[in-house]
């Protein structure tokens, strides 16, 4: 089982949606600071990076998707209490 995610072995973890964002900001402040580097290879960098900023975004509204979907049908989890998983098994 991950480390970092919110779990009942892992009751003090992150949800994946915030995980996410701080990893777009920091792919973010990457971008920043080649914007201004014309290089073909900063160039063919940043237009990676651009393409996984989209791709994060898309990760970022499909995990609070899930987690809206699992508040409406279970409630608040209550991993961070203890709690039993709202789906699957402990």
């Amino acid at each position: 089982m991950t480390r970092y995610l919110v779990s009942h072995e892992n009751p003090t973890g992150r949800k994946l949606e915030d995980i996410l964002m701080e990893l777009r900001a920091d792919v973010l402040t990457r971008c920043t600071k080649i914007s201004s580097d014309e290089r073909p290879e900063a160039l063919h960098v940043l237009a990676n990076n651009v393409k996984v900023l989209d791709h994060l975004t898309e990760a970022i509204e499909l995990a609070q998707d899930s987690t809206q979907l699992l508040n409406r049908a279970f409630g608040p989890s209550e991993a961070d209490k203890g709690g039993p998983p709202r789906i699957g098994e402990a």
